[in-house]
Formats: C-alpha cells, structure tokens, sequence
C-alpha cells in the first residue's frame, strides 16, 4: 500500500542520499583557513629546520673531531681533517680556507705531509648540508692531530650558523676543541671560542 507518507519518506531519502561531498564555498573556506594557518606556521617552521640543520652538522663535526682522535692514539698520529675544496659536487660557499661548508675529509696523513693527498687512506668524509655556514676561526684549512690525540697547534674553534644568517642568529652554535682534546659545544652568545 503506497502512501503520500511513503512518498514523502522517499523523496527526503533520496535527497539525503544524493548530496555526498562539499559545496564550492564550503571547499573555498576550508582552503582559506588551511592557507591562513600555514602562512602563520612556517617562520615557527624554518627556525625549527635551521636550528636541526646546525644540530645535526655540529654533532657530525664533533663525532669527526673524536674519530680522529681516537684513530691519531691509535695509529700514533698522522692524522689529518681537511676540509673539503670549494666547487667539489656542487658546493659553491666554501671559497675561503676557514669556510667549511662543503664538509670535510679525516685521513691517515701516511706521507706526513700535513694534508689528506689522493693516496692516503681516507677514514671518513662527510658533506655538510647546504644550508648550512661552517667557519673555522683562527685556523686554516687542514687540523693536524699528534700521537696522543691533541690539535697539533692552537685550538680549534668552529661557528655553526644556518646559511647567510649570522652568528646572532637563534640556531647557530659554536664548536670548540681545546688543544688538550676536549670538545665543547657552545651557545652563539660565546662564539668565538676563548679557550
């Protein structure tokens, strides 16, 4: 038996069934907000990246910085951290000999040369991120560590400061190496290192 109740009940399920999905302004709106929360979010977002990029690049030089300190005790010296030349795979910032930005070579300096030549042995390279500044203060290009694991020189001082930022920058860090081998890692407040 059909009934203009039934009909009615029909008509408003059928219409209930028919509307799947958003209405243009309804999609409209949704994506404004979406784009007013991203554009608050990404300067939070950029400080997040710049501070793990400079995390990251700093505990790689110190973990480099132990390697060859415990491999110059070892082997009784001759180890050398070189930093890797400008224009190699890419990298175009490390045009001065305290700039550090394309990473950095630990070999077995096994000719005593002071330098990490084609024909030593290489312990570990690494290739620093590119977005990244690493700045040798007071020293050169190669570190040269002694049979017991000290910088055969001065101490070594490092800034680590997101690209084209500086060292007041919130992210940036420094990196010392005391020449009896201990490493610190400093706030950007202490940067350079003293001691």
């Amino acid at each position: 038996m059909y009934t203009a109740a039934n009909s009615t009940l029909h008509l408003h399920y059928a219409s209930r069934v028919a509307h799947h999905g958003f209405t243009a302004v309804e999609l409209m709106v949704t994506l404004a907000i979406l784009a007013i929360l991203s554009a608050i979010a990404m300067p939070s977002f950029r400080t997040l990246l710049e501070r793990w990029s400079v995390r990251q690049t700093t505990e790689s030089l110190k973990s480099s910085l132990m390697l060859a300190r415990s491999e110059a005790i070892k082997q009784s010296g001759q180890i050398v951290i070189q930093k890797i030349a400008n224009n190699t795979d890419g990298c175009t910032s490390a045009t001065n000999k305290t700039d550090w930005d394309c990473g950095w070579i630990v070999c077995n300096d096994s000719n005593n040369s002071g330098t990490c030549t084609k024909t030593d042995p290489i312990l570990q390279t690494v290739s620093a991120p590119r977005n990244v500044q690493i700045t040798r203060t007071g020293g050169a290009d190669t570190i040269k560590l002694n049979r017991w694991g000290l910088v055969d020189g001065a101490f070594l001082s490092f800034s680590i400061v997101p690209l084209d930022k500086s060292t007041s920058n919130p992210a940036a860090q420094g990196l010392c190496m005391s020449s009896g081998g201990r490493i610190r890692i400093i706030p950007s407040e202490e940067i350079p290192c003293t001691s």
